[in-house]
Parts: structure tokens; C-alpha cells; sequence
């Protein structure tokens, strides 16, 4: 049973859904024709609508199923997503939008894995090589993280490795350098299949991911003697144009600038309505309601692409405001915060808040993420509802905003980690299960969102956009500096790749950081 927010929901079930036209009902105009009043988190709330949460939704679902059931970047769902985005935006005529394109490497693949003639469900590691090996399966020492982990007898074999302490790009190239003909990575947390990126061409063994439960199955075989194994990867790789939408209200201060926004992508293996559909239109349907208003301070959008190879357009775009591409590089210290809303109508989920002020995880955003953080949460207690902290991973398009020294926050309810119990009684749901069983799967369908945390999420943004359209009261600018991926980024990376749930820190692309 599902936590029920503070307002009775009277959603339609989603079978008998019809999308209304898009937008409904004109967004640019006040209510009633008036002259248009300064922006209250009270009204901007209101104007918030789960109809209009399902009907971007389910336009993001058509893109999927007529595109062959994704949005992965440069595909025709996801050039239908961000096109869709651009005219919708700038038919309000209250923003000014482009799209900024830019190209990066996609690669997919088909795979397979049996073990003792059984198949073995596995997943694809992005970027990793195309091959076709059997062999036998030899377990690697320790972690792989280290040459000397990979016994001689490795050698055109298929490496067995545990995940942990070190990237999936390392132990992947550790197995090749060793001589291994393939590798099989295994999870170290319970009832999770293992994907995610290797981060980047490298000299790497053709290699896929396996749940905890499959490792520990080939472990307990390797114990009664050789076992052979059959793995077949059967990638793509080609560069593809990708775009991220960026829109910015033309009224507003544009030297004080909120910025707010989620990724447009999905995995290769489903539409990603969930992840991140639900950030891209839960962002959307707030900055459609706030065109009602005026505002003081300026409110850009940013629709990134390319989120799950590595949250590559949210770095692009950095890149082309701090100077690192030419240009003006004091364009990115208009940017007074950033709000990251990466999956926030999960099934089973939980309202989480990232932890600006580091009491959690002992890892802080730049001063002034500690009030984001709680203006978020007191949207949820004055409600008389729960939320937890969920950690800065660096795995969500916030990160390149950190390292810019930009004030960040934003809502997660959840990806692949299991529900506690004392969760379940916070927020109901199931103990023991995934928070989205669906992530980066292709059942994240318009099926596979909770309504009432969606619509809720949706609020709590508008709350939050609307008091800093208004005010930036308890968030000084941040001074643009870099933030240097120092020890501090390397400690926090290990209790990531520790897999400890309680950290609700994996959502979607990871780039070279995937652990």
C-alpha cells in the first residue's frame, strides 16, 4: 500500500487514460485575464495537476513504443522528446529556447550467457566491447581492482569478479590485461541486476553484469570443479547528435538566475518513463504553471541528454558557461542554485532529499545547498509526512553543478536499492524490494509510476521554484570555482560502490565513476 499524500488523489486508472492536448489549458495567460501577479508557492502549487502529469507522461511513452520502446540519446524517441520539449516550451512564448547539440559516442548491444548450458539472465556494461568466448570460468582474488588479483590460469578464460571498491572500467581492463578472453561481474547487494557504464572507450574484455544471486550460483559451481561458460556481446558503436533543451524566462533577474531540470534519456532496455520521465515532466508541467505569473529572479531549465552514458550533457553544457569550451566565463556565476529531479514517482518509494548540508553522508553541497535542502523539507512537514536524506553520489546531473561550486539540491525517491522495513512504515510500500524494480528495465512504462508521490514531487518543486523566483534568502552566490575530485570525492565514491542502500544514491548514469 502506498503512502497517500496530503490531498485526496482521484486519478483515472492509467488504462483508461486519455491525454488531453498538450498543454491544457493555455499556460501563458492568468486566470481570468487579468494582469499576471508575482509568483507564491501557494498559487503555483495549485496550479499543478496530476492530469497533466500523466498526459506528458504518456506522450513520452508514444515517443518509446513508435521509436522500437526507447529514448536512449540520438534515437528517434529521444529526438522526438527533445523536439517536443523545444516547441512546447516556446510556444508559451514566456521562455527563450534553443537546443544545444552535441555528439557524443552510443553504443548498445545484444547479449548472451550460459553457464553448464543454462542460460544466465545478464545485463550489458555501455561501452563495453563487442566478443563471442567459450571458455572456462576462473574467479578472480579479491576485488580485481589489482594486477596480481588475476591468477595466471586466467588466461583465456572468463573471469568471475565481484563488484566493489573500485570502477567496473578497471577491473574490466584488469581482465584484459591479464589475458582473460571475457569477463562476468557480479553485484554485491541482493536481488539487483547489475548494469551501468564502463565510462568510456577503453582497452576492455567483452563483459556483462549478473545479479548477486547468479554470482553466487557460478561461485558454488566453480567449487565442484571447471565450469564452462558461453558469452556473446554483439555491440553497436556509432557517434550520435544528441540535444539539451535549455529555456529561460524572459522576465526575471538574468544576473540571478534559478536553474532547475532533469535528464531526457533512457537506457537502450526500456522508454524510462520513471527514469527520468517523471523529473523531465514533473519539471515541465511547473515551468508550463509558472508562465501564470511574473517573476524577480530569472528561472532557466535545463533538459539534458545523454544522462545515462555518463551525464554527459549536463557537463557539456557547464563546460560552454564556465569558459572550459571559450566563451564568457563568467556566465556561470548568474547560476544562484540548481534543482536535479532524477526519478521522483518511483513504485516502492521513498521522499528523498539530497543531503546539501553533509549531516547524513559527511558530503556537503557549496554553501547554500544546506538551505535547499531544508526548504524541501519543510514543504514535507508542514504536510505531516516523512522524507529521508539521499546521498550525493555524483550519479545524477547534478554533480557537474557541484564541481562548478553552484548551490544543489533536489528529490530522488528511489532506484535499484531495497526498502527497509522501518521505510516501509514511513512511507508504506514493500520492505525488502526494490524502489523501482523497473529501473533501467523495460517495464518503466507509464505503468510503472506512483501517482501520488509524482503529483506530491511536482508540488514540492513548485514550492521551491516559487520562493526562489522570488527571493535568495540563505543562499549566497556561489564563486564558480571548480570543486577538484579530490580524496573526499574518492571516500565518498567507496561508500557508493558499497552498495549500502540506506544511501538512495543509484540513480541512472554514472560515467567514469560506475562502481
Amino acid at each position: 500500500m502506498r503512502f497517500v499524500p496530503f490531498i485526496a488523489l482521484a486519478a483515472p486508472a492509467l488504462a483508461q487514460y486519455n491525454a488531453k492536448p498538450w498543454p491544457s489549458p493555455t499556460p501563458n495567460k492568468p486566470e481570468g485575464g487579468g494582469p499576471k501577479k508575482l509568483v507564491s508557492a501557494k498559487e503555483l502549487i495549485k496550479a499543478i495537476k496530476l492530469d497533466d502529469l500523466l498526459a506528458g507522461s504518456q506522450q513520452l511513452q508514444t515517443f518509446a513504443d513508435e521509436n522500437g520502446g526507447n529514448r536512449a540519446f540520438g534515437s528517434g524517441g529521444h529526438n522526438a522528446t527533445t523536439e517536443w520539449l523545444y516547441q512546447t516550451l516556446k510556444k508559451t512564448g514566456y521562455y527563450d529556447v534553443y537546443k544545444q547539440p552535441f555528439v557524443e559516442l552510443f553504443t548498445a548491444a545484444t547479449i548472451s550467457l550460459t553457464v553448464a548450458g543454462e542460460v544466465v539472465p545478464a545485463e550489458y556494461l555501455t561501452y563495453g566491447p563487442s566478443g563471442q568466448v567459450t571458455a572456462s570460468v576462473a574467479k578472480v582474488n579479491n576485488l580485481g581492482c589489482d594486477a596480481s588479483d588475476f591468477p595466471a590460469d586466467v588466461t583465456g578464460q572468463i573471469a568471475l569478479i565481484s563488484r566493489g571498491t573500485c570502477t567496473f572500467a578497471i577491473k574490466t581492463t584488469n581482465a584484459k590485461a591479464a589475458g582473460a578472453a571475457g569477463a562476468i561481474i557480479y553485484n554485491n547487494v541482493p536481488l539487483q541486476n547489475l548494469s551501468g557504464t564502463l565510462g568510456g572507450e577503453g582497452d576492455y574484455a567483452p563483459v556483462v553484469g549478473l545479479t548477486q544471486e547468479a554470482g553466487n550460483s557460478l561461485l558454488a559451481k566453480l567449487g565442484n570443479g571447471t565450469v564452462e561458460a558461453t558469452l556473446s556481446v554483439n555491440a553497436i558503436r556509432e557517434n550520435r547528435t544528441n540535444y539539451n533543451v535549455i529555456a529561460e524566462s524572459k522576465q526575471g533577474d538574468h544576473n540571478n538566475v534559478l536553474m532547475l531540470g532533469g535528464h531526457t534519456d533512457s537506457v537502450f532496455a526500456g522508454p524510462g518513463i520513471n527514469d527520468d520521465g517523471s523529473g523531465t515532466i514533473g519539471t515541465l508541467v511547473t515551468a508550463l504553471a509558472l508562465t501564470k505569473f511574473k517573476l524577480k529572479n530569472a528561472v532557466r531549465l535545463g533538459f539534458w541528454g545523454a544522462e545515462e552514458f555518463g551525464k554527459l550533457g549536463s557537463f557539456y553544457y557547464l563546460k560552454s558557461i564556465n569558459g572550459t569550451l571559450g566563451g564568457n566565463s563568467t556566465e556561470v556565476s548568474k547560476l544562484r542554485a540548481y534543482l536535479n529531479f532524477d526519478m521522483i514517482a518511483s513504485p516502492n518509494y521513498v521522499l528523498g532529499i539530497y543531503d546539501g548540508d553533509g549531516s547524513a553522508f559527511n558530503f556537503s553541497g557549496p554553501t547554500g545547498s544546506d538551505t535547499i535542502e531544508k526548504d524541501f523539507e519543510l514543504f514535507y512537514e508542514t504536510r505531516g509526512l516523512p522524507h529521508v536524506p539521499a546521498l550525493f553520489s555524483l550519479r545524477s546531473d547534478y554533480a557537474a553543478f557541484l564541481e562548478n561550486g553552484i548551490p544543489s539540491g533536489g528529490l530522488f525517491t528511489g532506484a535499484e536499492v531495497l526498502k527497509t522495513e522501518q521505510e516501509a512504515l514511513l512511507f508504506g510500500g514493500e520492505a525488502g524490494q526494490p524502489l523501482d524494480a523497473c529501473y533501467h528495465q523495460k517495464c518503466d512504462t507509464i505503468d510503472n509510476l506512483a501517482h501520488d508521490a509524482y503529483l506530491l514531487n511536482t508540488q514540492s518543486i513548485a514550492n521551491s521554484v516559487a520562493k526562489y523566483a522570488v527571493s535568495w534568502e540563505g543562499i549566497p552566490r556561489g564563486n564558480g570555482t571548480v570543486r577538484k575530485r579530490s580524496a573526499e570525492m574518492s571516500l565518498l565514491m567507496g561508500r557508493v560502490d558499497g552498495g549500502g542502500h540506506e544511501h538512495h544514491a543509484q540513480p541512472c548514469g554514472a560515467g567514469k565513476n560506475e562502481m
